[in-house]
């Protein structure tokens, strides 16, 4: 399943990213030192320090994405036996007995309404 890429991922990952960038840049500077003896260039210096954004570290946004995956990849597991349409009861069935019963209650109903609307109807003439 691809994963969408939201705005606060796509944030993260530059920072991470840079972060990445920094500490490369460090490692050059202090090989090249090594290398000629002295002080590193200022190339290294180039680039502005950025400062730490509050929130959590790599590590613990990983922690968290690794508890999140396995909270979803238990609610998938558990979903197919779990499944509303395998769970459904089966179709009711109405007998001819109960149908003839319902039909003769409905034609005394009507009788009992069409006698009590002639009655009326024979009153107000």
């Amino acid at each position: 399943m691809p994963q969408k890429l939201t705005d606060d991922i796509i944030t993260a990952a530059i920072e991470g990213f840079e972060s990445q960038k920094a500490q490369i840049n460090s490692q050059i500077a202090e090989l090249r030192r090594m290398l000629s003896g002295r002080r590193p260039v200022a190339a290294a210096a180039s680039t502005p320090a950025k400062k730490k954004a509050a929130g959590m570290s790599a590590a613990s946004r990983a922690r968290i994405a690794a508890a999140q995956r396995k909270r979803w990849a238990t609610l998938k597991k558990a979903a197919p036996q779990a499944s509303p349409k395998s769970a459904a009861k089966p179709k009711r069935k109405l007998s001819a007995a109960g149908r003839r019963a319902i039909i003769a209650a409905t034609k005394k109903r009507w009788a009992a309404k069409r006698a009590e609307a002639a009655k009326k109807a024979g009153a107000a003439k």
